[in-house]
């Protein structure tokens, strides 16, 4: 039996290192972002949509989109946000769904749909699995001001900038009560491991 997981956070939650955890333990991740990446290389369709309507200018000199100046626009503005959805969001949600019948055929036993806007994106009013085609809803938490902190240990950004970017998502604290289970990565990573060994024993066992 194939169990599929819809696995989500928010910025500086520590999705990725929950993800390769998991990877680490045998599950197959369908990594959104990845996705995203692909679809966007010079030379495809969604790249040159991003430019038809944000401007030339979101086209760096090597011909690949210009991620920190997109996000300078989007973060910023709802509109532009909700723009930049509506181009990206169908074909990732194409790919998505045919690597996950790709992995079932194959017969994994766990599968991960690494989404970080599940909520926003499918939001209905309740988190369960069906809201992403999954069987559960992981969400990877942090309380808010660790999500700050870690932004700004990582990134050039200033505090301004790193709440903006926070709050342009729905709140950590409404996501946790959303889910189906929970990662709370405000921890050590060994705790953090601790966490999902029991998570994927309690999936696989049904």
């Amino acid at each position: 039996m194939t169990v599929v997981v819809g696995l989500t956070g928010g910025i500086g939650t520590g999705k990725s290192t929950v993800a390769a955890m998991l990877r680490e333990r045998g599950a197959v991740i369908i990594d959104s972002d990845e996705i995203v990446r692909e679809l966007q290389a010079p030379g495809q369709p969604m790249l040159e949509e991003i430019a038809t309507a944000f401007g030339a200018a979101m086209i760096a000199a090597d011909g690949s989109l210009d991620r920190a100046k997109l996000g300078d626009i989007v973060f910023r503005d709802p509109e532009a946000r909700i723009q930049l959805n509506a181009i990206v969001h169908p074909g990732v949600g194409r790919e998505s769904a045919a690597r996950l019948a790709k992995a079932r055929n194959a017969g994994a036993e766990l599968i991960v749909l690494d989404i970080p806007l599940l909520f926003e994106t499918r939001r209905k009013g309740t988190a369960s699995g069906a809201n992403s085609g999954a069987d559960a809803v992981v969400v990877v938490y942090a309380p808010r001001e660790l999500q700050i902190s870690r932004q700004l240990e990582r990134n050039d950004y200033n505090r301004a900038e790193a709440e903006r970017r926070v709050d342009s998502q729905i709140s950590i604290e409404e996501k946790r009560k959303l889910a189906d289970h929970v990662i709370d990565n405000s921890g050590s990573l060994d705790e953090t491991a601790r966490q999902v060994r029991e998570l994927v024993s309690v999936l696989v066992a049904g």
